[in-house]
């Protein structure tokens, strides 16, 4: 008898823990499939009743792995607080903070792409499980291993240099930064003589794209189709040229065939988004609110933000942002695995971003904190590295947080998640005698593409919200309750 439901408890190599639940009708085929976020965080709930200076440190727990965007996100939410828009920033405070966030991508991409991705492209969909990981990658390809090392070292010691700790360190304070750069520290990163260099990283960055290009030529059928599907794309634009902003510029979205649906001040995002919630999962589902909760929702990332800009602004990787658009003769690009593609792309970017900025003597200014008219609501968003981070606070006026509100990366990505389960589970596990692992795996694959963050991600208020529903083979309802 072929199973009724299949389980993937824990989905691995992906931050957080998550369950996968396919269901099988009658036949044997897919009729549907979940992502369950069975973590309950509450981030959102405990943090009122702080002051408001000490969000961007306490928000940063929400992840070991992306501290320093959410130590951004609510910076530039708390700038707000205290009256300071992002251009009423000092010059040295923004390219401080710009620095750090390029650092943490730079770290972020380098760590998915070789710890988490590569053992997947490496040793294929087939290998065993005990192989695709880090450990076999470092024993059959040692130079990519140890280049991988490295560059994720590289990007942690940008951190550990603005913020005193490569995890959880501070940098911002409201209305600027609390320290500058050093010519020592600057040296260190230019000059090589105790790690690889900025131009190295650079040069290892192109490396790695070829890589993947020509991964790409030998593995194309798979890759194009695999877990492909059209979506909404939506990430951060700058404001007057629409080029790729990692940092601060406006919200952009656009359908599967690149018809622009939102162009707007993130400030704004209030009037525009909503959040739904299902039963089975403490992650809510945003969307769109002119385009509803059918067609409303956005994919968001790194392939996300390719599909949205109108260039990159550093040379090296836009030339490689043309050759990736002719994939899909410059049309919105929808295949799901083309995001490691693209991923690497913004790890070029960041590296290029990295040199413009040890190079500018303003990291090196002394103008550190502004102030202007105080208010009580404040909005900050980036794009971390998974994608579009919104951090949202209000405030009483002693300073206090009466109300928070996150929407993050993975978050926007859940119902994007959910239908590449369902894509991938339809084509690999129905009308199959046998489930096999490497079948499973692909499921996972599916999930890491995104490189979610599961635990960033929950952060649901009170009791699950539940529907229990009583249905009859022929799926007529007997009874309904809901909590």
């Amino acid at each position: 008898m072929k199973p009724k439901k299949i389980t993937i408890d824990p989905v691995t190599r992906v931050e957080g823990h998550g369950k996968v639940t396919i269901q099988l009708d009658d036949n044997g085929l897919v009729k549907n499939a979940f992502l369950h976020v069975v973590e309950f965080r509450g981030f959102e709930k405990f943090i009122q009743g702080h002051p408001y200076w000490e969000v961007p440190i306490l928000v940063q727990r929400l992840c070991g792995i992306c501290p320093v965007s959410h130590h951004l996100a609510a910076a530039k939410a708390i700038d707000q607080l205290v009256g300071v828009d992002p251009k009423n920033l000092s010059s040295t405070a923004t390219k401080l903070r710009k620095l750090l966030h390029y650092g943490q991508v730079f770290q972020s991409h380098a760590l998915h792409f070789f710890y988490l991705a590569s053992p997947d492209l490496l040793f294929g969909i087939n290998a065993p499980a005990e192989k695709r990981n880090i450990v076999a990658v470092a024993s059959e390809n040692k130079e990519l291993a140890k280049k991988g090392i490295l560059m994720r070292k590289f990007g942690q010691e940008i951190i550990h240099a603005l913020t005193g700790k490569k995890i959880h360190g501070t940098l911002a304070v409201p209305g600027g930064v609390h320290k500058t750069f050093t010519n020592e520290e600057r040296n260190y990163f230019l000059n090589g003589k105790q790690i690889p260099n900025i131009d190295t990283m650079i040069s290892w960055s192109e490396e790695v794209i070829l890589f993947m290009k020509k991964y790409h030529q030998e593995n194309r059928e798979w890759i194009d189709n695999f877990a492909s599907y059209p979506t909404n794309h939506l990430g951060i634009v700058d404001k007057t040229t629409g080029a790729l902003e990692l940092y601060d510029g406006n919200l952009r979205s656009i359908d599967f065939e690149g018809n622009e649906l939102l162009n707007i001040e993130d400030i704004d995002y209030r009037n525009h988004f909503k959040e739904a919630v299902e039963p089975w999962s403490y992650m809510k589902f945003p969307y769109m609110t002119t385009y509803g909760r059918e067609d409303g929702w956005n994919r968001v990332g790194p392939l996300a933000r390719i599909n949205t800009c109108s260039h990159i602004d550093t040379p090296l990787a836009e030339k490689e942002r043309q050759l990736f658009k002719l994939q899909t003769n410059n049309k919105p690009n929808n295949m799901t695995m083309h995001s490691h593609w693209a991923r690497l792309i913004e790890l070029l970017h960041c590296a290029e971003k990295i040199k413009e900025l040890l190079l500018d003597d303003d990291i090196m200014g002394t103008d550190l904190v502004m102030k202007g008219i105080p208010r009580n609501k404040g909005i900050g968003i980036i794009e971390a590295p998974r994608g579009t981070l919104i951090h949202e606070y209000h405030i009483d006026d002693k300073g206090l947080i009466t109300k928070c509100n996150l929407i993050v990366s993975t978050t926007h990505n859940n119902e994007a998640l959910n239908k590449g389960i369902r894509t991938v589970a339809q084509d690999v596990l129905s009308n199959q005698l046998e489930i096999t692992e490497p079948m499973l795996n692909q499921i996972e694959m599916s999930i890491r593409a995104y490189d979610p963050c599961l635990s960033c991600a929950t952060h649901a208020l009170g009791q699950m919200p539940l529907i229990l529903r009583l249905e009859d083979n022929q799926g007529h309802l007997i009874h309904e309750k809901i909590r």
